[in-house]
This record gives structure tokens, C-alpha cells and sequence, in this order.
């Protein structure tokens, strides 16, 4: 290679030394001005607990958010229908986004629910504020939703109630492989702790808790059947719902 061609290819990958340099320092203002000009985004540190906690009571469609044992604000909400029940159980805030998708308002906030995608959000829908309306996560009005986002950070807990009978909220219902839902989550707690089950706790009925619940079933005198029935229930210790 003669003179010009080592000095053209020095200048060459000068060039883009120069450009691989610019972009990286362009990159890193651009996300610090994010993070400076939105600090709701801003995850707390590693191991810290938000001093925030988010109760949300499913018998009165109503969000009350505590700062350590204050009450400092109340929300009407939309839960699940019927047939898309909202999560029961203790869960976390691990998402947060803004105009997260259409239907779900002006703001995001998911919850680390292991069976589906689930949070609480905003909505193009208003009038549904209050009902069983929704495919199981918790709508607000937008106004609302805002407000709250801006307050609580990730990790934030969220304390879903259903009633007095915790993953069980208020009523039985007759499970079947497949099923995801906090009922099945009591379940495999129940499983697990009388050592029959030795999957994952995630409200998910596969083939796992299927095998542990027929060998519990055979064991108890119950029929050999896959469906979680009252007997099911009895047998297990939960509580009846007389």
C-alpha cells in the first residue's frame, strides 16, 4: 500500500472512531435528560422499598394508596368481569409507561401478576369506572391514573382484596387444566404444602399441578377426575363458604 492509500485509511477510521465516540455522548444526554425530565420513571435503588403502598378492595371498586399508615388518596376503579377475573394476591409494580397502547388510557403501570398481563392503567372508556368491565386489570379515569403515576415508583406493592377468603377472594369456582387465575394459585399453595406439588407458584394449571392433584385425589379417596371441585376444596382445608 502506497502513502495515500495507508493516509486515506487512517483517515478513515479516524471517521469512524469519531462518529462511534459522538453517537455514545449523544446517547448518554439523550436518556439523562430523560431520566432528569421524568423522575416518576426512575426506579428506586437496588433493595430499597417504596415507602408507598397500593390496597385495592375488589368489594368496592376502590383504590386507596397509603404512605406508611396514611391514607392519603382514594380511586374509583374498573375490575375484572366476571369472566376475566382481576388478580387476587400481593404483587409489585414492575412497569411503567406512558400512552402504553390504545384503550389503556394515558398511563401504564404492570404488575408482576405470572399468569398474564396485568396492571393498572387508564381508559378511553370512563363510564366503566366502578363495573366489572375489564379483562382483569384495573382501570382509572386518566386524571386519576396521572396523579397516581407521578406518586409511586417501582417496586411499589400492590394488595389485590377479594374478599375474606385471600386467593379465593369471595366464591369457589371449579378449575380445570388450563385455568389461570388466583384460585389456582391457592391451590398450589395448598398442593405444595401438604407435598404433593412440586412446581412453580404461578396460577397456572398445567400438567404439574394436574399430576399433583390426581395422586392428592387418589390418596384422600376422592374421584379421579382433573377438576378442582368443592370435595377438591374440602379436602385441601380450605375454608367453605356456608
Amino acid at each position: 500500500m502506497n502513502t495515500w492509500g495507508i493516509r486515506r485509511y487512517g483517515y478513515i477510521v479516524f471517521y469512524i472512531l469519531l462518529v462511534v465516540v459522538l453517537y455514545a455522548t449523544m446517547n448518554g444526554n439523550i436518556e439523562e435528560n430523560i431520566l432528569r425530565n421524568d423522575t416518576s420513571e426512575a426506579s428506586i435503588a437496588s433493595g430499597q422499598e417504596s415507602e408507598y403502598d397500593i390496597f385495592i378492595d375488589l368489594t368496592e371498586s376502590m383504590l386507596y394508596l397509603f404512605k406508611g399508615d396514611e391514607l392519603i388518596k382514594k380511586y374509583a376503579v374498573a375490575q375484572g368481569k366476571d369472566k376475566s377475573p382481576s388478580p387476587i394476591g400481593i404483587w409489585e409494580i414492575t412497569s411503567k409507561a406512558r400512552n402504553w397502547g390504545t384503550g389503556f388510557g394515558t398511563r401504564w403501570m404492570g404488575i408482576n401478576v405470572p399468569w398474564g398481563i396485568y396492571g393498572i392503567h387508564g381508559t378511553n372508556k370512563p363510564y366503566s369506572i366502578g363495573q366489572r368491565a375489564s379483562a382483569g386489570c384495573f382501570r382509572m379515569h386518566n386524571s386519576d391514573v396521572e396523579e397516581l403515576y407521578d406518586i409511586v415508583p417501582y417496586r411499589t406493592k400492590v394488595y389485590v382484596y377479594g374478599g375474606p377468603y385471600k386467593n379465593l377472594g369471595s366464591h369457589l369456582e371449579v378449575l380445570s387444566p388450563g385455568d389461570r387465575k388466583s384460585h389456582v394459585l391457592e391451590v398450589q399453595l395448598r398442593l405444595k404444602t401438604k407435598g404433593y406439588y412440586k412446581g412453580a407458584i404461578d396460577g397456572i394449571y398445567g400438567e404439574g399441578m394436574k399430576q399433583a392433584l390426581l395422586e392428592f385425589k387418589k390418596d384422600n379417596g376422592l374421584p379421579n377426575n382433573h377438576y378442582v371441585d368443592r370435595e377438591s376444596y374440602e379436602a385441601l382445608g380450605i375454608l367453605q363458604f356456608e
